[in-house]
């Protein structure tokens, strides 16, 4: 008969440890080979990328002389000092209805700037040259954005204009809650996620450098975008994944997933927009950039948009995967790559259906407008999904959800090849661990 000290259900030694040091530690490293292995692909890939940013470094936006137009506007702070109610008809007297027809907008607006309460708002510039300078603002009745005293706002400067007119409100002044938010979301990062928390704030952080101080004044200089997107969608992921979840061959494989995918993304995305005629040139916006940059490639711009927006969705599908394949050979290391492949792929499929309707939704969401102009115009779904503007949210939704879909084959396989074999690699560190608990094992076996 088993005695009580020697029995494993009542005394777990060697086992219990090498359990609970897989439940709650880290991963256990690969072997040497594998290392170099990984090694040899990334670190080529990662020179690549600096020598890259070196090569398209820009060195800060280039001047260009303001045209005054939309976001191309001289501004400055300012605040609303004074708002008094006054007849629409006194402030507007120049301004005659031409018809008493009600029945169009352009008759209702000229209508109501004749009639009703308008306010009349004094505003003082807050920052710049003319700081403490005061100038006044009619806002009509129906007018979207209705100014209260005391409120902060943004004005834009026109030099060429006649005094009186130089200054005028185009926005309200939203630094405080936007910061106060930011601040909120930066907390709960680093309350919940401690530690990783920070890091991830920090490749934030990072990422947005890339993008601000590569990304868009490279492509402003005339570099080629799609090459531009390529470099600093790369050196986003190695900065954010690597901080994220440290310098591991666990992360070395989502890292060559998202590679991967990416590179798909790119290829379809070029395929698409020129077989789809995407000018990349579809609202104000982009043409306001056309007209000053006439060397910037928009369809390629579009391009790089699709590549930048896919890198976030897919980094968090490669690392899941590659997560979820390490922690099955964790849990039973006797396991081949073809049934870590098939256990992992699984749980891929709960969230490819997840992250493709998240990502469908978000571009859908960012559309809502354009999509109810559309619906008041009463147009067919065909001729919808024909115009440019719906077109190029199309190809920006289904090719990046292509990507998204083969990122979780690609990358299970990849982590499924890699630790199978590193399970029989010579001083592979799965072995080193498992072979004192198969023994004990045998052992407690053998004395029952």
């Amino acid at each position: 008969m088993t005695s009580p000290q020697n029995d494993p259900a009542t005394q777990p030694p060697q086992g219990h440890t090498h359990a609970h040091t897989h439940s709650h530690g880290p991963a256990a490293p690969v072997s040497r080979h594998l290392r170099k292995v990984i090694a040899a692909v990334l670190i080529p890939f990662a020179t690549a990328v600096v020598v890259g940013l070196i090569a398209f470094w820009p060195g800060g936006v280039p001047d260009h002389e303001r045209t005054g137009v939309g976001f191309d506007r001289q501004t400055q702070d300012g605040k609303v000092v004074q708002v008094v109610k006054v007849d629409c008809a006194d402030v507007n007297a120049a301004q005659v209805p031409p018809t008493g027809d009600t029945s169009t907008p352009s008759g209702r607006e000229a209508v109501n700037e004749q009639e009703g309460e308008c306010a009349k708002a004094t505003v003082e510039v807050t920052s710049g040259d003319d700081k403490g300078r005061r100038f006044v603002e009619v806002v009509q009745p129906d007018a979207p954005r209705q100014l209260k005293e005391g409120q902060g706002v943004v004005v834009a400067y026109a030099p060429d204009a006649p005094r009186d007119l130089q200054y005028s409100v185009i926005d309200v002044n939203r630094k405080i809650p936007m910061a106060l938010l930011a601040g909120i979301f930066a907390l709960a990062v680093v309350l919940v996620g401690r530690m990783r928390g920070v890091m991830a704030l920090v490749a934030l952080a990072v990422s947005f450098a890339v993008l601000t101080l590569f990304i868009l004044p490279a492509i402003l200089q005339g570099s080629n975008p799609l090459v531009v997107a390529v470099i600093g969608a790369s050196a986003i992921m190695l900065a954010a994944l690597y901080m994220c979840h440290g310098v591991t061959a666990r992360t070395s494989v989502a890292v060559i997933g998202t590679l991967v995918s990416l590179l798909l993304i790119g290829l379809l995305g070029s395929l698409f927009i020129g077989w789809a005629g995407l000018s990349g040139n579809t609202d104000d916006n982009t043409g306001l950039i056309k007209g000053l940059y006439p060397e910037i490639d928009m369809s390629g711009l579009l391009l790089a948009g699709i590549i930048i927006g896919s890198l976030g969705v897919l980094d968090d599908v490669t690392v899941t995967q590659t997560s979820a394949v390490w922690e099955l050979h964790q849990a039973d290391p006797e396991m081949g790559w073809k049934g870590l492949y098939r256990a992992g792929i699984r749980i891929g499929r709960d969230h490819i259906a997840s992250v493709v309707n998240t990502l469908v939704l978000a571009y859908a969401g960012a559309a809502l407008p354009l999509l109810l102009l559309f619906s008041i115009a009463q147009s067919s779904v065909g001729t919808v999904a024909n115009s440019e503007l719906v077109a190029e949210e199309i190809v920006r939704t289904l090719v990046g959800s292509i990507g998204l879909v083969a990122s979780v084959p690609v990358t299970t396989v990849l982590a499924a090849l890699v630790v199978s074999a590193d399970r029989a690699g010579p001083g592979g560190a799965q072995a080193a661990t498992a072979a004192p608990a198969r023994t004990g094992r045998g052992r407690r076996r053998k004395t029952g």
